[in-house]
């Protein structure tokens, strides 16, 4: 650790191996959130079905539950002798607990409110008119689907996707509980920032992954921003 904080380079290897662990969990993250966000929030959006109240408020708990309780029922559900974890170890040999698959999953679960919200709101200002008249002229429901609503929708995955990727990356507490903190399988950015802020002398370690964790949420919701307003533009979309 001591030769770590000692480099002289922009970032040493220990913190690089944490930004790129961080883009990886991430990016993998929104992979598995974006088909599971569409199809949640189409059925909230578009379906009356018994539960549905109970689904909404289900798919929002994490944003009002602590991080390390989310993290605690994912180690008891999804660790190695949990009650799902367990199945698939034995069937498939996958393990999430203590692994960046774990940290994958606890993005995942953290992140799903901001990425079925996003998409939800964008198909409720999709105009029905348009989705009957596409059905009218022999389209079938897919086809409507991926030819009308989801180009209208497109603004809103757009700004789904970065939020969540945004969120993934900056993932503390609910990962910490279920994965731990371990260099080089399940140390993010934040994880390290929490080894350097205990490590004394290490503050400007510290100050550069908080610095570089700034930058990257600004850029991902700058990007969402000009990528969505582009998007309305060809989309004839008002603002």
């Amino acid at each position: 650790m001591k030769n770590l904080l000692n480099s002289d380079s922009f970032l040493t290897p220990y913190e690089w191996t944490a930004l790129l662990l961080s883009l990886k969990v991430a990016g993998y993250a929104v992979l598995w959130l974006l088909p599971v966000g569409l199809i949640i929030g189409w059925l909230l959006a578009r379906k009356e079905f018994v539960g549905k109240s109970a689904l909404d408020s289900l798919v929002h708990l994490p944003l009002v539950l602590p991080p390390v309780v989310i993290g605690y029922l994912l180690l008891i559900s999804m660790g190695k002798k949990g009650l799902i974890g367990q199945w698939f170890h034995d069937w498939f040999g996958i393990t999430f607990s203590f692994s960046w698959r774990g940290a994958v999953l606890a993005c995942v679960v953290i992140a799903l409110p901001l990425m079925v919200r996003s998409i939800r709101l964008s198909l409720e200002s999709v105009d029905p008119k348009l989705e009957q008249a596409a059905r009218t002229l022999g389209a079938s429901p897919l086809k409507v689907f991926v030819t009308v609503t989801l180009p209208l929708t497109l603004p809103g995955i757009i700004t789904g996707v970065m939020l969540s990727f945004a969120r993934s990356l900056g993932e503390f507490g609910a990962t910490i509980s279920f994965v731990s903190n371990i260099p080089g399988q399940t140390q993010t950015i934040p994880l390290a920032m929490y080894n350097f802020l205990e490590t004394p002398g290490a503050e400007l370690q510290a100050a550069r992954l908080c610095v570089i964790s700034i930058v990257i949420a600004l850029l991902s919701l700058f990007i969402s921003e000009l990528i969505s307003r582009r998007m309305k533009r060809k989309l004839g979309v008002s603002q």
